[in-house]
């Protein structure tokens, strides 16, 4: 039997350690596109930019109260700026006193944030997508309505959620690898 045991050769025990040496805790890297970093207040800026320009199309059409689907892209993306615009204010103010973002509530805060508000603006981007379709293919009324800004207003939710979707992936990500 070639197998070593203790008896053969000792293993010296660690000495324990005071709560004084507890090793230091390694920090994430600020990766863009995280909360605290440029990347981060570009994507809060295009969102903002994508949702505001959305929630001002759909507000200027006549027909948007009318089609609850067109309210409710209305309230979306009002909802998605108004988170946007927050969140860009907390970064620019990291930015300059040079601060990270990583205390795990303020990631879980905007994670759940950004859950809520990508959800919403993608379902209600894709209620105007289906409505916007029915008037202009099927019933044929884009004569009577404004089409053009229907249509407008609903690819600018869509590229707001798609600069939001990258945003909640970066934050969700780093509260799950903690």
């Amino acid at each position: 039997m070639s197998a070593s045991s203790a008896s053969i050769h000792p293993v010296e025990e660690t000495p324990a350690t005071d709560v004084g040496d507890v090793a230091p805790i390694v920090s994430m890297k600020n990766i863009e596109g995280m909360p605290g970093t440029r990347g981060g207040l570009a994507l809060r800026c295009f969102q903002l930019g994508f949702a505001s320009a959305a929630f001002g199309i759909m507000a200027a059409s006549s027909d948007f109260a009318s089609v609850s689907a067109f309210s409710y892209l209305v309230a979306a993306a009002g909802l998605q700026g108004l988170w946007s615009f927050f969140l860009a204010v907390i970064d620019i103010y990291a930015l300059l006193v040079k601060r990270n973002l990583h205390n795990r509530p303020i990631v879980t805060f905007f994670a759940v944030g950004d859950g809520i508000t990508t959800t919403l603006t993608f379902a209600a981007a894709c209620a105007c997508a289906g409505i916007t379709v029915l008037i202009d293919n099927d019933l044929d009324l884009c004569s009577v309505n404004k089409c053009v800004q229907l249509q407008s207003a609903t690819a600018m939710a869509f590229l707001c959620w798609l600069t939001t979707l990258p945003s909640f992936f970066f934050n969700f990500w780093s509260l799950a690898s903690r």
